[in-house]
């Protein structure tokens, strides 16, 4: 682990982007160029603290899942990436699976996204970046654990992952997950990753076993659903699926029609903001 060069790569990363580049208000004028550390820390998911050490070339060696999150937050091209990997002696991902990278442009677009809720996710289900709106909506799933952030797995194996809809648009939501992993199973039959999720769920979840048997297919696609906010009460919310395949992401919008209950139901959640209001963090897409 290089960290002399690894700190000067991150101050310089951080000195380059402004505060609207990522989707921050800019506020008062700044002393120095660029973001400041603890706005980096927050983006990325660490303590202010560590990223400190790590620009002073005295942090610990990051873990891969820190390294993919250092790369998002400071909007890094697929290059740079696989340079900070390179930095701190660790090999970047590599094509076969579904990249956990994702990229600057599609960032931006998120970022620009203030008054609805948007996330970024691999085609099975992980959540790799996601807007305020959306940790409003159904929590925070970037601040979970790594196995944590797949709506898959979560809805089959967290009673708590389901909370956040009515119980009768369950059976709906578990057969779209299924027939979406049979899908993106049959694409990528190398994908180690999504032939594990696949065992694991078959072996945790009986529903999970039984829609697997069914062999429904179909990939994500634009539908209309129903979230059960414990602050705001049910909303009913459009979800566009835009998909960049080459990368095999899905960028997911949710938006309520105007002058409905629905919409003004979302501007109060707006105004909710970033607080937690969802039991345990619950997500689905």
């Amino acid at each position: 682990m290089n960290r002399a060069e690894l700190a000067d790569f991150l101050r310089r990363g951080r000195a380059r982007l402004e505060p609207s580049d990522v989707g921050l208000a800019s506020g008062a004028r700044r002393r120095t160029p660029g973001l400041r550390r603890e706005e980096v820390a927050a983006l990325a998911g660490m303590s202010v603290d560590y990223y400190t050490r790590l620009e002073q070339s005295r942090g610990p060696r990051p873990s891969r899942q820190m390294l993919g999150a250092l790369a998002r937050a400071l909007r890094l091209t697929g290059d740079e990436r696989d340079h900070l990997f390179h930095l701190v002696g660790e090999e970047p991902p590599r094509d076969g699976t579904a990249s956990a990278h994702v990229r600057p442009g599609l960032l931006l677009v998120l970022d620009r996204l203030h008054d609805t809720p948007a996330m970024v996710m691999s085609d099975y289900g992980e959540v790799l970046a996601q807007n305020a709106m959306a940790a409003a909506l159904s929590g925070d799933a970037l601040a979970r654990p790594p196995r944590e952030r797949n709506l898959v797995r979560r809805f089959f194996t967290d009673p708590a992952a389901r909370k956040l809809s009515p119980p009768e648009d369950h059976e709906e939501h578990a057969r779209g997950h299924v027939a979406n992993l049979r899908a993106v199973t049959a694409a990528h039959p190398d994908d180690r990753a999504v032939t594990a999720l696949v065992a694991e769920l078959r072996t945790a979840s009986e529903e999970f076993e039984k829609l697997w048997g069914e062999h429904e297919v179909a990939v994500r696609r634009a539908s209309t659903k129903r979230f059960q906010h414990p602050l705001v009460g049910l909303l009913e919310l459009d979800c566009e699926v835009l998909v960049s395949a080459e990368h095999r992401q899905l960028l997911i919008i949710h938006t309520a029609r105007p002058g409905t209950e629905t919409h003004e139901r979302l501007q109060l959640l707006r105004v909710v903001g970033l607080q937690d209001m969802t039991p345990s963090g619950n997500s689905q897409a």
